[in-house]
């Protein structure tokens, strides 16, 4: 299985070798680019030195920075398809590896638990990668106000470029340390994560922490029903009903961040 993956990805990506032989290096690139582009922190922040800078950077050229460049230059936009690819060939390989004893219809749950664009935003947030990415003004903006589609798709490039520079190792190693490690896998992957990640998304965009509140308790002991409210700021953002205060908080959670989505969609 592993072997047709891999040249799916071939098919895909073409005659790597050759592509990046055609690249120039960083000090050539234009000046819009460098006057915007930390590129050696850049490297530093994914663990990674660019055989072909040119690549990273089309990793973190979103489609509106395009008019301030001569013509010849990409968008992110192909590379994010490929890191999409590539990002999840390595996730159900991780997920095989590590649960020999799961079904198929388990292991794909898990997977797009794990790649969706909450979590994939999230690793961008953890990585900075909004202070690399060449945007427009308008676009910054976007990004500002909580777009997560930028910042994943941004993270799914980077995962391409990765996989056509070097190959798949540095793409399963960046992988690796980043969307595969403890704290996110538990973020991703447990039953119960709408509160924890309700958290962790106000907290990176600045909106403090979420405030829930009993609206009313109806029922018998034996079957109690909890309406709870959820406010971030002065801003009722959702409501649960569940058997418990547990359930009830993660339902009106969970309503939070599909609002929360839906707004970045429009955005």
């Amino acid at each position: 299985m592993r072997n047709v993956v891999k040249a799916v990805l071939g098919l895909l990506t073409g005659n790597r070798d050759k592509r990046n032989n055609g690249l120039a290096g960083y000090e050539t690139l234009p000046k819009p680019i460098l006057e915007h582009l930390d590129f050696r922190q850049f490297e530093r922040t994914i663990g990674y030195k660019a055989r072909s800078p040119r690549l990273f950077v089309e990793a973190l050229l979103h489609r509106s920075f395009l008019p301030q460049l001569d013509e010849g230059w990409n968008s992110n936009e192909r590379l994010e398809f490929l890191g999409d690819a590539v990002l999840n060939f390595l996730v159900a390989e991780y997920l095989h590896s590590e649960n020999p004893g799961m079904e198929e219809g388990d292991l794909t749950k898990l997977r797009s638990r794990l790649v969706n664009r909450r979590i994939l935003a999230q690793v961008a947030r953890e990585l900075r990668l909004a202070e690399f990415l060449l945007l427009s003004a308008s676009a910054a903006q976007s990004l500002d106000q909580g777009s997560e589609s930028i910042l994943s798709d941004a993270l799914e490039a980077i995962i391409g470029a990765l996989y056509l520079d070097g190959g798949i190792d540095p793409a399963r190693e960046f992988v690796g340390k980043t969307l595969l490690r403890s704290h996110t896998l538990q973020v991703a992957l447990t039953d119960d994560n709408y509160k924890s990640a309700l958290l962790e998304y106000t907290q990176a965009e600045g909106l403090g922490i979420p405030r829930y509140v009993i609206m009313r308790e109806e029922g018998p002991d034996h079957d109690r029903r909890f309406t709870i409210e959820v406010y971030v700021g002065q801003e009722r953002c959702g409501v649960g009903v569940g058997r418990s205060k547990k359930e009830a908080e993660q339902a009106a959670a969970a309503q939070a961040l599909e609002r929360f989505q839906q707004q970045t969609n429009q955005s």
